[in-house]
């Protein structure tokens, strides 16, 4: 149906709403205006994404009221999400079809570039480019039914939905359903989906508190006040329900900021060609970090179809810097930048804060695993550690998949740990590609590591280990108990003695990376000093 205009939104500055259709349901999307700051950091990880299935179709002007009444507005406004109507195509909830919150999450991808740090989003009903777009994290969708609505959801909802997640197939279960007026019995086929129940029966209670670990009662509903206390505190990152901590309460300061760099000529990003350009970053630190004298910094580079909030969040890694006290520095859209400009980052970076220059790190996933391996050939005298994960490209090729702007690395030693899934569909171990052969091949001439590395590729098949070719001089495995799986590490040691490389797996891992990996990897390279 495309843009709408509505009178109600126009009197809000810089407040947008549009309305599209589909097969089973149609969408009316508000989008409050928002901090700047939400152009330069991609809060689609992080924004709830609120989604209210009316129990009869409103106009725009009643949508644009609705939004800003019940609160909707704030939340989507504070937290750089938006809010999206939904009403079945067939024009009533009994009709409507049981795959109507399947279908509605497919439509949910989030599609993004970037220009001087800016992010351009693609918006996801249309795939067409703008400045305004549906903002929030499907794996922290919040319903909202009330009346019939409820009803629906109420058989349809509280179970395991299968559908299409960031990348492919996944669970999309909800991370909250808030049921209003129900004037049916709910039936839940899972435990783990968080429920509030407002103006409910207490038949309907009984049978909710019977079944939902995560239960929220209620006379009558306060948005604001329910997603603060309860709704906005989970999210279910690949099926699993995890509570979202509150880092002020913790003592964890996130500073939001914008650094501009000198575009360098290798760069062959979206702003190649320009003068200077942006670089948008989130730090995370105790708030008493500095009191204590200079602190380690460790750069985090996300993957390619991410941001900064996914490696700081869904990796766990502002967790790892709060246990082990050291400064983590989340670099939005790295992709866009080179080595070089990370570089100046880091130039910045120890003006504002008091930085131990002896003890920088970085650590990244999939395509900031390449990024940490750019570092690796770049400029390894700058780092104590570096810890990539899940990917590489060929040994001299960078993160733009291009020849590095510099003779490689050869000859300066870099402490490494480098982890990747034993059953990803991605090449990240040596048994999987022989560009991963090739690139521990080269770290173990460049760490000068006794054991040699003489398996050869073509002879997979008959290696003694069957993921690295070679054992460690120590091996060491760690059980993750959140996922079920082992973290399996081989330690390598140079002419010293000293086990400057650690290579390791995770067993039932596909492509992703997890906090207990991240905090093992912390353990390693915060041995090491340069």
């Amino acid at each position: 149906m495309g843009m709408k205009d509505c009178p109600a939104v126009a009197k809000m500055a810089g407040a947008k709403y549009w309305e599209h259709e589909f097969e089973s349901f149609k969408a009316g999307v508000y989008v409050p205006d928002c901090d700047k700051i939400f152009d330069v950091i991609n809060f689609g990880f992080k924004a709830p994404y609120l989604i209210v299935f009316e129990e009869i179709e409103q106009s725009a002007e009643e949508r644009a009221s609705f939004a800003v009444k019940s609160g909707l507005a704030d939340i989507a406004g504070e937290k750089g999400g938006s809010v999206v109507f939904v009403f079945p195509t067939a024009g009533d909830w009994d009709k409507a079809s049981p795959d109507l919150f399947k279908d509605l999450i497919a439509e949910s991808k989030i599609h993004q570039y970037y220009r001087d740090g800016m992010v351009t989003f693609r918006d996801r009903f249309t795939g067409e480019y703008k400045d305004f777009f549906v903002r929030g994290a499907i794996f922290r969708t919040i319903v909202y039914a009330s009346g019939k609505s409820a009803d629906y959801a109420a058989r349809n909802l509280l179970k395991k939905i299968e559908g299409e997640y960031l990348w492919g197939p996944g669970d999309i279960t909800p991370a909250c359903v808030v049921l209003e007026g129900l004037s049916v019995i709910p039936k839940v086929e899972r435990d783990d989906i968080p429920v509030i129940s407002a103006g409910n029966s207490a038949e309907v209670n009984a049978a909710l508190k019977n079944a939902c670990k995560h239960l929220l009662v209620k006379e009558n509903s306060d948005y604001v006040v329910d997603f603060k206390r309860f709704a906005g505190n989970f999210k279910r990152w690949c099926g699993i329900l995890e509570i979202e901590e509150d880092l002020d309460a913790l003592g964890v300061r996130e500073e939001l900021a914008v650094c501009e760099v000198k575009t360098s000529p290798d760069n062959c990003g979206d702003d190649k060609g320009t003068e200077r350009h942006n670089v948008g970053y989130i730090a995370y630190y105790n708030k008493d970090l500095f009191e204590k004298g200079p602190a380690p910094l460790l750069l985090a580079f996300h993957g390619g179809g991410d941001s900064s909030l996914y490696i700081s969040h869904v990796s766990g890694w502002w967790k790892v810097a709060h246990r082990n006290n050291f400064l983590l520095v989340a670099v939005e859209n790295h992709l866009n930048s080179t080595a070089t400009e990370m570089m100046e980052l880091i130039a910045e970076l120890k003006k504002k804060y008091n930085i131990d220059e002896h003890r920088i790190y970085a650590s990244g996933f999939s395509m900031g695993g390449c990024k940490s391996w750019d570092m690796f050939q770049e400029y390894p005298e700058v780092f104590a550690g570096l810890a990539p994960m899940d990917a590489t490209f060929e040994v001299g090729l960078n993160v733009f998949g291009k020849p590095a702007p510099v003779e490689i690395n050869r000859d300066t030693p870099v402490p490494v740990f480098y982890a990747g899934g034993e059953i990803t569909p991605l090449p990240e171990l040596p048994f999987q590609a022989e560009k991963c052969y090739d690139r521990a091949k080269y770290v173990f001439e460049v760490n000068k590591l006794v054991t040699p590395y003489n398996v050869k590729y073509e002879d997979r098949e008959n290696w003694p280990n069957k993921i690295w070719g070679i054992d460690g001089d120590r091996v060491e495995k760690f059980y993750d108990e959140s996922r079920e799986s082992w973290l399996t590490v081989n330690y390598f040691k140079n002419a010293e003695g000293v086990e400057t490389t650690a290579l390791a797996s995770i067993s039932g891992q596909g492509h992703e990376c997890r906090e207990h990996t991240c905090e093992h990897a912390w353990q390693f390279l915060s041995q090491f000093t340069r």
